[in-house]
């Protein structure tokens, strides 16, 4: 199904979003009765079509590309909009690698007898159809869609106008392949006008939708959780933490930041502050901050930070909750582990928080009292990923508690049903 264009009233664009979502939940009533064979036989399908398409495509994101450089978007933003090289790579191997995923629906869990003899098992179903809200990144497109439908569910792509040529691109060839498939055409479907007035419409729309996950800026994630109807998972920003404490290793600290920070800029599970524990700062922090000013990283300390090296720039009070996305990373000097845990539960985004320490008890400390998705010991926050996790894919990394929490996979998409198996047991 398409939509008209962006000179539409509101009423009719109102009335087009309205037919759109209904027709995803006739199609999911269907998605969700597919088995293996079928969804795996439309993964396989659309990745081989998607690289035969790849020329067409290509010249799509060009021009979302051309569009973000002329509007003066920085340059690691314009850089989350492109299909290239090893991004195109990864996307197309994500719909192989899903095809590969165990399928979760149909599988029962913790079956229990009761004393009656009744056996008591839990079944994974699919949610329904899902809706996902999200800025930039156009393999997003494919690797929700992907994991939605394995999952059996039906989803609503609206991805933002940055990527609008980029979107509709994939999502044509994507509900192509559905139709030289089993699965139901409408199971993908992309919103594919700008107007912003589409998503307030599409987040009333409860009767069809069964949940609404938004990826992008505090902006977007505000937008949808004040206005939505439907229930809503946020993957909010990353405002990811390091606390080096004062039994650090001075050489894994070292790589662990860098590998943390450099890696990749612009992703949510990059890190953002850097703790330092007092009594090990002069130790630590100038040869940490020397290797990460000589790959340009602007360093935004406070005053301790600012008096051990030189180099930094004072830090203001919003730059402790910031997700930068750049070659920018926060610095403060903590009292203790008490003193970093306060700091993150007042200025974190419940992501990812990593402890580097050579002690067992902190480390176990850290692991219990910081309840971010994801909290780790010695390691790279870049390991906040599903396919890092075991997960093989992800939709994204939920920072609300309810239901599913971090790295979301294919059981992320599903739920939990009763079923009882009987001999003819009755309830005296």
């Amino acid at each position: 199904m398409s939509l008209s264009s962006t000179k539409d009233t509101a009423s009719d664009l109102n009335a087009q979003v309205r037919e759109l979502a209904e027709r995803s939940s006739l199609a999911a009533e269907k998605t969700a009765e597919l088995g293996s064979r079928e969804k795996d036989a439309w993964l396989l399908h659309a990745a081989d079509l998607l690289e035969q398409e790849r020329a067409a495509i290509q010249d799509a994101n060009s021009e979302d590309l051309a569009a973000a450089e002329g509007r003066g978007v920085s340059a690691p933003l314009v850089k989350r909009l492109e299909l290239a090289g090893g991004k195109w790579d990864d996307m197309l191997a994500g719909l192989r690698d899903v095809a590969a995923l165990p399928d979760p629906v149909g599988r029962v869990e913790s079956t229990t007898v009761r004393p009656n003899g009744l056996r008591v098992g839990r079944m994974r179903i699919p949610l329904g159809v899902i809706g996902m809200v999200y800025e930039s990144r156009p393999n997003v497109t494919v690797d929700a869609a992907a994991l939605c439908v394995k999952a059996g569910n039906a989803v609503v792509l609206r991805g933002g106008s940055e990527a609008i040529h980029s979107n509709r691109a994939l999502g044509d060839v994507l509900r192509r392949a559905a139709r030289e498939t089993e699965v139901p055409e409408d199971a993908i479907a992309v919103v594919p006008v700008t107007d912003r007035a589409a998503i307030d419409y599409l987040l009333e729309l409860d009767e069809f939708i069964d949940l609404i996950i938004p990826r992008g800026g505090p902006e977007l994630i505000r937008k949808v959780t004040r206005s939505s109807r439907i229930p809503v998972i946020k993957h909010d920003a990353g405002v990811c933490h390091v606390f080096l404490d004062e039994t650090a290793n001075v050489d894994m600290a070292r790589e662990i930041v860098i590998d943390s920070k450099i890696r990749q800029m612009a992703v949510c599970n990059g890190v953002e502050t850097l703790l330092v524990h007092r009594a090990a700062a002069d130790a630590l922090l100038p040869e940490i901050l020397k290797a990460l000013h000589e790959q340009r990283v602007e360093i935004r300390g406070d005053p301790v930070t600012c008096e051990i090296f030189p180099g930094s720039v004072p830090a203001s009070e919003s730059d402790w909750s910031e997700e930068f996305l750049a070659p920018i990373l926060a610095v403060k000097v903590v009292d203790g582990l008490d003193d970093a845990i306060e700091h993150i539960r007042r200025y974190g985004s419940d992501h990812t928080e990593i402890i580097i320490t050579e002690r067992y008890d902190n480390a176990q400390k850290w692991l219990q009292r910081v309840n971010s998705s994801t909290v780790g010991v010695n390691c790279s926050t870049a390991f906040s990923d599903g396919f890092r996790l075991g997960l093989g894919a992800e939709i994204g990394i939920s920072t609300s508690k309810l239901h599913a929490y971090g790295p979301m996979g294919l059981e992320g998409l599903t739920t939990l049903k009763f079923v009882l198996q009987g001999e003819g047991q009755l309830r005296e």
